[in-house]
């Protein structure tokens, strides 16, 4: 099939170089033509396991190509996935910015040609498949078209794994026609027995929010229950494991640490919450994981500062790990967004070294953090080392060339709990973890 990609960033590249590897014909199409340009170069705009060769080798095969003007591509498209972003709005009150979804509608409404079906691959609100639709309408009254509902359940880090061996497909339809086509889109995963859940639009947009919001309650959960293992001396990477061998609840989002971020679960929470108190029925679970998830930032800058001695004023802190989770360089809603800046507010000099993401990185911290190439040179001098990313890498350091490196009585913190206590406490550091009091 002709398949169109409606924006090149994370969502349309990766689902675009995928829906080429099956075999379809994909264009995709940004407005930005320096990332266009980054791309047919062979360079990636993000960092994704597998991607770069998976995108070179289907340009290589004439399976995928990228543009910047839809009117090249748009006519001749079977289906045309709308995959842009949808940040929150800058009014604060928590709903989704729509006005790239809809610029879209309306710019792929002027090329419509023959029947296509247009899919919103972006997470959105319920109802905006019904919008979608109706501004096309306006736009280009005489097209046929069905509008869909075609939710990602893709992890960064894991992105091309997720969309080739799926959990499950969700399409939202209100036509057989436009239920046919996705099949044909999806029947090189469907040989493969992937569950396809076919439903109506609302309910496909539902779900899509619904996934992330309970990711999130699930995080905020355990991390909650961290701060009480902390005052009652539980160990609550043992709780973790105790409570998620129980299939009802299962191991998965079990680990506490300094918070959720990324693209997805803050956002798509804080959505969720608005358009649930706009109809009148307000999720108190889910706005309650959201205040505790911020709490729980506010709560990692009272535990670096305590371990320090109570104030972090001229202590030299190592920060192991900026992105929000390891393999990705995305750095929306990180903690260290958060922690970093009090810290340095205090007086604190930080140190600072990441896989992949120090170049996002300093867009967004203060100027007076220091980035170093490994995490050995990172912590030369330092006080005190913070695994703030669970990245493999941090996995197995070389312990005692990290103390000797560091200043005397030096403070392991594992807010990730990647260590067991006992065998950072073997090289002479202070341990202190998250929960494990």
């Amino acid at each position: 099939m002709k398949i169109v990609m409606i924006g090149a960033g994370y969502v349309g590249l990766v689902t675009g170089a995928c829906f080429a590897e099956f075999g379809h014909d994909v264009k995709c199409v940004d407005t930005d033509e320096d990332k266009i340009a980054q791309i047919l170069r062979g360079e990636m705009p993000i960092f994704e396991p597998g991607l770069e060769d998976l995108v070179k080798k289907n340009i290589a095969q004439k399976r995928l190509g990228f543009v910047t003007d839809m009117a090249l591509v748009v006519p001749e498209a079977d289906a045309v996935f709308i995959a842009v972003g949808t940040p929150s709005s800058r009014r604060g009150d928590g709903h989704a910015d729509l006005s790239y979804v809809y610029d879209a509608a309306r710019n792929i409404a002027k090329y419509l040609q023959g029947y296509t079906v247009v899919v919103n691959k972006s997470t959105v609100p319920v109802g905006t498949a019904v919008q979608v639709k109706r501004i096309i309408g306006e736009v280009a009254p005489q097209v046929r078209c069905d509008v869909a509902s075609n939710p990602e359940f893709l992890r960064e880090g894991a992105a091309i794994k997720d969309f080739m061996h799926p959990d499950r497909i969700v399409i939202g339809v209100d036509s057989d026609q436009a239920e046919q086509y996705l099949r044909m889109v999806y029947k090189p995963i469907n040989l493969t027995e992937t569950p396809l859940s076919v439903v109506d639009i609302a309910t496909a947009e539902m779900i899509k929010y619904s996934a992330n919001a309970f990711l999130a309650v699930k995080v905020s959960f355990i991390n909650e229950i961290a701060r009480l293992c902390d005052e009652v001396g539980a160990d609550v990477v043992k709780v973790a494991k105790g409570i998620g061998m129980d299939r009802r609840i299962g191991k998965k989002f079990l680990h506490p640490g300094p918070g959720y971020g990324g693209s997805c679960f803050p956002k798509d929470a804080k959505a969720l919450c608005a358009i649930a108190q706009e109809h009148g029925v307000p999720l108190r679970i889910v706005g309650a994981a959201i205040e505790a998830n911020n709490s729980q930032k506010a709560l990692m800058v009272k535990k670096i500062r305590d371990a320090l001695g109570g104030s972090e004023a001229g202590k030299r802190i190592a920060i192991l790990g900026l992105a929000f989770k390891p393999d990705t360089d995305d750095m929306r809603d990180a903690p260290v967004l958060t922690i970093i800046p009090a810290l340095v507010e205090k007086g604190a000099i930080i140190y600072a070294h990441d896989p992949q993401a120090m170049i996002e990185a300093k867009k967004y911290l203060p100027w007076e953090v220091e980035y170093y190439p490994d995490p050995y040179e990172t912590c030369r001098g330092a006080h005190a080392v913070v695994i703030m990313t669970e990245w493999n890498e941090f996995r197995a350091l070389d312990l005692e060339r990290l103390r000797l490196s560091m200043e005397p009585d030096p403070v392991f913190i594992d807010l990730r709990n990647v260590y067991v206590p006992n065998d950072v406490r073997m090289y002479d550091f202070r341990y202190v973890g998250v929960g494990r009091n």
